[in-house]
């Protein structure tokens, strides 16, 4: 049986959740949320989980690994300590490590608890191929997202687009990774996965692009090495839930859990 925590109770959260409990060797036993969200919490996930607002509340050593399902404040609020504890921490927050410093403190406190922190593969596929590709040597890796004008709603798109008037792609930024993940806090998961696998941070090229041509969030990889050629493109749908979250996010969460548990495994 693998007991699992779970940081926040959202859609990804819910998603994860009920896919799990689909399976016998697997149970979620408590979840962390923020001060005052105990009683939603519970109504997201029902009444078995344990609610606690941080990891103290929680009995560390009757678990085997955490969800993190709640974003950036979340992976920052919790990650530390639970890795610290000796919990292995899987996150789909993976813009969060353009922070530096909250870099260096999950990597300390996963030191210290002898406990790792995984980065699920998020929105994206291709990740095998860049972390591989990047033993032979990588000379160049470039992201580009595309989304429909609203998706760029409440960022900085904003700031230099009317997103309201767009009659053709418009590009909004161009720029490093870490630049892009800490302008995009919400929007930016992906471009840091891809920056990770590959050639880091801050020399991988990201452009991010408000088209009113797509309908869904596009997200394109290229990549160039002594391996050859790597060119991906996704089309992502949301959460049948939630239009603001990836439904393959969720599943990739998902699938990291059964990596763990599977005889066989990919990846």
């Amino acid at each position: 049986m693998l007991r699992l925590a779970m940081i926040g109770y959202g859609p990804i959260a819910r998603f994860t959740s009920q896919k799990l409990a689909e399976r016998d060797d697997v149970e979620i036993g408590a979840v962390l949320c923020r001060p005052g969200r105990e009683a939603a919490a519970l109504a997201a996930l029902g009444p078995r989980p344990k609610v606690g607002v941080q990891v103290a509340d929680l009995d560390t050593t009757v678990f085997d690994v955490a969800l993190d399902c709640a974003g950036h404040g979340g992976l920052a609020a919790h990650g530390p300590d639970l890795l610290r504890a000796g919990l292995d921490v899987i996150t789909l927050s993976v813009g969060a490590l353009a922070d530096a410093q909250l870099t260096e403190r999950l990597n300390t406190a996963a030191r210290a608890g002898s406990a790792q922190l995984e980065l699920a593969s998020g929105a994206i596929g291709g990740i095998d191929a860049l972390t591989a590709a990047r033993i032979g040597g990588l000379r160049e890796v470039s992201y580009r997202a595309r989304k429909p004008p609203a998706g760029w709603k409440g960022t900085a798109a904003e700031e230099v687009l009317d997103l309201d008037s767009l009659a053709e792609p418009t590009e909004h930024f161009r720029g490093p990774a870490r630049a892009a993940a800490l302008r995009y806090p919400q929007n930016a998961n992906v471009a840091a996965i891809v920056a990770l696998a590959g050639l880091g941070l801050d020399d991988t090229e990201v452009r991010l692009i408000a088209d009113p041509s797509v309908d869904r969030n596009r997200h394109e990889i290229e990549a160039r090495g002594a391996f050859g050629r790597l060119q991906v493109e996704l089309e992502g749908a949301p959460l049948a839930d939630n239009p603001k979250s990836s439904a393959l996010a969720a599943m990739s969460l998902v699938s990291a859990v059964e990596r763990r548990l599977a005889p066989l495994r990919i990846g």
